[in-house]
């Protein structure tokens, strides 16, 4: 069985993936799965459990013929057995007609779905991780979503075990309040201010003697260096890829973070998170009664979420 996915989208989205290949895993053991992500995301599968091979695609470039017959070519050498697309475009659904995979199955809505083998309804009110897993019954696959799960690395585990052990640290805070270039581009509001994050800090230290360790991402050191400015007590770790990030994630006693890739990792780690949301539902990329909890905007805007609410939440649960 040789099984093909389209997952465009950040990290995050990736990893809401995750239960979705590791349920086909699991019915087809000896499956070769393979998925087609963009550049940005390919680092996800560092901590997938199923490691499948993943084929580099960058849907949001301006892709010419020349692009798309490449990845038609590599599609068609590989003769796969069925395909799964999150994507819902007319022309995602002409080039999986044009792959010849016997079964294509995709959401049955938009103009792709006419060349969809096998559609699948598509309902959005709901977790999105579920969503996604909704394709599955395109193979006759009837049954619940998996719980979102991530493969920690030895080695990262380690590298992260020594940074906290050079820095004196064993029991601490983690706090993400970045975002993306991307996210920044298109000026969605994902980054909670340095100034009130420094008054986040402070209520967490007079309640509790731990450390507060900051997460500086790739594209965070703007935010960064605002912080220090703010809150000189905190600790910065820059975790190098992906596995490092998550297991300083999967160690952490619990993190405050906004939307983002982060947030994602810890719910799939388990670790206890307080997730900022400005204008972003949270209800489709939050677990219901998991260890998630969303902090909304009532406004719509993510500095406007007090750091006393924040707090107060933190300090109820």
């Amino acid at each position: 069985m040789r099984i093909l996915a389209f997952v465009p989208g950040g990290i995050g989205d990736q990893i809401l993936f995750f239960p979705t290949i590791e349920d086909l895993k699991s019915t087809y053991p000896n499956a070769q799965i393979d998925v087609v992500v963009e550049p940005r995301s390919t680092a996800a599968y560092q901590v997938c459990k199923s490691f499948p091979q993943v084929i580099p695609f960058d849907f949001k470039d301006t892709n010419g013929p020349a692009d798309w017959g490449n990845l038609l070519g590599i599609i068609r050498d590989k003769e796969y057995d069925a395909v799964l697309s999150l994507g819902q475009r007319f022309g995602v659904g002409f080039f999986l007609w044009l792959t010849g995979i016997p079964k294509r199955i995709g959401y049955g809505v938009g103009g792709g779905k006419i060349f969809l083998s096998n559609p699948v309804p598509l309902e959005q009110n709901q977790y999105a991780a579920h969503m996604y897993h909704d394709l599955v019954k395109g193979l006759d696959i009837d049954r619940p979503c998996p719980p979102l799960s991530i493969n920690v690395p030895k080695a990262d585990i380690a590298w992260v075990e020594q940074q906290l052990k050079d820095l004196g640290i064993s029991d601490y805070i983690l706090i993400h309040g970045g975002a993306s270039k991307l996210s920044q581009k298109l000026g969605m509001d994902k980054i909670y201010p340095a100034n009130q994050w420094q008054r986040v800090v402070d209520g967490l230290q007079k309640r509790q003697d731990k450390p507060v360790i900051f997460i500086e991402g790739p594209d965070d050191r703007a935010l960064i260096e605002q912080v220090l400015q703010a809150c000189p007590q905190v600790t910065v770790i820059k975790p190098t890829d992906i596995g490092k990030l998550t297991a300083l994630i999967a160690a952490a006693s619990l993190m405050i973070c906004t939307n983002s890739g982060p947030m994602h990792l810890a719910t799939a780690a388990g670790t206890y998170t307080f997730a900022l949301f400005g204008p972003t539902d949270p209800s489709t990329v939050v677990l219901p009664n998991g260890k998630t909890i969303a902090i909304k905007s009532r406004t719509g805007k993510i500095a406007d979420i007090s750091p006393a609410e924040i707090l107060d939440k933190v300090w109820q649960s």
